[in-house]
Parts: C-alpha cells; sequence; structure tokens
C-alpha cells in the first residue's frame, strides 16, 4: 500500500501500521474511524517519547501534561503538542459521537496534523534524515494511491535550487582555476628570479676569473 507515511517505516513500524491503517479507512469513507485511529497514534507516539526520556506513562492527558511541563518552549516543540492535542480532542469527540457525520475536512486535517507530528517526532527523537522536514502531506497519494505531479511552485523551486547548485560548483571551479594561475604565475616567477641570480654568478666568477688573469699578466709583465 502507497502511503504518505513511508518514511515512518523506517524508524518505527508500529506507528507506521497504525497511521497507514488510518489513511486506509479515510480511503474507505470511514471519517470516525479515521480521526479515532490518529488519536491512537497520537498516544503511541506520546508513550514512546515518555519511556524513551524514562518518564512516568498514564492516560493521554496526563502524557500530553507531562510533554508540556518538559517543553522547553521551541515553536517547533509548541506546534507539535498542540497537534497532538488537536488530535486527542477530535479523535475522542469521534469515539462519543451518537451519529456518524462523515466529517471528511476534520478527518484529513488530523491526517495533516499526524503527518506533522511524524516528521518531527522521526527527525528530532529518532534521529531521521532532516530531508524529510521538506515532505508535505500528498492528498492525491491518500485519495489515489498515486504520487500527485509537482506543482508548479515545486518545479520552481527545484529548478531555482538546481541553477543555484550549477552557480555554485561554477564559481568553485572558476576559483580553484585562478588558484592553479596564481600558483603557476607564482611558479614562473620564482624560477626566473632564481635563473636570474645564476647568470648573476656566472658572470661574477668571468669577472673574477679574468681580474684574476690580468692581474697575473701584469705581474709577469713588469718584472725586469
Amino acid at each position: 500500500m502507497v502511503t504518505n507515511f513511508q518514511f515512518l517505516k523506517k524508524v518505527n513500524k508500529n506507528l507506521f501500521e497504525i497511521i497507514s491503517e488510518a489513511e486506509q479507512l479515510y480511503r474507505d469513507e470511514y471519517f470516525e474511524q479515521c480521526m479515532t485511529q490518529t488519536r491512537r497514534f497520537g498516544e503511541q507516539i506520546c508513550k514512546e517519547m515518555l519511556i524513551e526520556n524514562n518518564k512516568q506513562t498514564g492516560s493521554f492527558d496526563e502524557m500530553l501534561a507531562t510533554l508540556k511541563d518538559n517543553s522547553t518552549g521551541s515553536i517547533q516543540e509548541k506546534e507539535f503538542i498542540d497537534d497532538l492535542y488537536f488530535l486527542k480532542k477530535n479523535g475522542n469527540q469521534s469515539v462519543h459521537s451518537g451519529k456518524v457525520k462523515k466529517d471528511a475536512m476534520t478527518a484529513l486535517e488530523c491526517l495533516k496534523r499526524s503527518f506533522e507530528i511524524a516528521i518531527n517526532y522521526s527527525v528530532y527523537n529518532l534521529g531521521a534524515s532532516a530531508n524529510i522536514l521538506k515532505l508535505n502531506y500528498d492528498v492525491e497519494l491518500l485519495i489515489t494511491e498515486k504520487k500527485s505531479k509537482p506543482s508548479l511552485k515545486e518545479k520552481y523551486e527545484a529548478e531555482k535550487k538546481r541553477q543555484s547548485d550549477y552557480k555554485f560548483d561554477k564559481t568553485s571551479k572558476r576559483q580553484d582555476v585562478d588558484s592553479n594561475k596564481s600558483e603557476k604565475r607564482v611558479q614562473k616567477k620564482e624560477i626566473k628570479l632564481s635563473l636570474f641570480w645564476k647568470i648573476i654568478v656566472v658572470l661574477s666568477c668571468i669577472s673574477i676569473f679574468i681580474i684574476t688573469f690580468v692581474s697575473i699578466a701584469v705581474l709577469i709583465n713588469s718584472k725586469p
């Protein structure tokens, strides 16, 4: 079965199976049951987080209160906890509802919130790749089990990134070439400088030889 939560299968198979079932319930138009399943998903994530941090578990409300008390107050944590409260609230309403509402939009919102919760939990608690933070919930994939084509915005952003990477690579190569040229110029200067001094030394030796030879000749000629 194709699902938006495929990334979760690699880090926590149990959570993956719970939320995958919620998506299947949505496809089958069991919207109330879908919301109940997303509530179960949120509660299980709370439980696993507390166990990982050696904290006591309890009811969903108690576990949420514990997470809130231990929060650092960051925006990411606040959104994470707000999404969990949303799942709890709507899951409870679907369980205790006296009649079937067929509330597809609320069920879809529960799935989207579950998606954000799963991404944050995978990255910040299980050490999954930060690349999944860029993922967006694909409604077409949910309904048809076929991945939707990239939107114009996504195509633009992908092309912009590609061009940016190309320019960076081109600039880097140009800098490498310029650096190599500079090194070669320095080497040539060093070679020229070395050759110049060699010539000076040779000329100096010749001059000393000539001066010595002339001095000896003068001494010889000056004797009676």
